[in-house]
């Protein structure tokens, strides 16, 4: 195998691992994401528990139907919006799932370029092993032929 045949790999490789550098900075931004909602949706949830507390102390102490209606009001627009933040989280956690299965499938693949590498790399020196000790015997051979005659 040429040289150029193994700086062909090296380029292969490179690119791969840049492949795997990329789905990896994906997967990470996915991730940050996925922790930023997480946050959000525990403050959404502590928000409507501590807003639904008050509406039960209110209650205990006597409140208008107004003010009633606006508490129950409030608390439906917060139940929509952990709603709508758990679907954020659902559609987080589909987008993670698949963009790790994207870099594993990058890494393998990086992997098995190296391995293949390696592999053309000792099947080289093999080769260029056996090429020397050819020489070595033939010229061997020429100076005993030399000697002996």
């Amino acid at each position: 195998m040429t040289d150029h045949k193994l700086k062909s790999f090296d380029t292969l490789i490179n690119l791969t691992q840049n492949r795997v550098d990329e789905a990896g900075g994906k997967l990470g931004k996915l991730m940050s994401e996925r922790n930023n909602a997480a946050r959000q949706l525990e403050m959404l949830k502590e928000y409507r528990k501590d807003y639904a507390d008050r509406l039960n102390q209110a209650g205990g102490s006597g409140i208008t139907a107004s003010n009633y209606h606006n508490f129950t009001r409030f608390l439906a627009t917060l139940d929509e919006a952990i709603l709508q933040q758990t679907k954020i989280m659902v559609h987080l956690d589909h987008d993670i799932s698949i963009s790790k299965e994207h870099w594993r499938g990058e890494q393998r693949r990086l992997h098995s370029y190296e391995t293949l590498k390696s592999r053309r790399e000792q099947q080289h020196l093999a080769y260029q092993n056996r090429r020397e000790q050819i020489l070595t015997d033939e010229l061997s051979a020429a100076i005993h032929r030399r000697t002996s005659s």
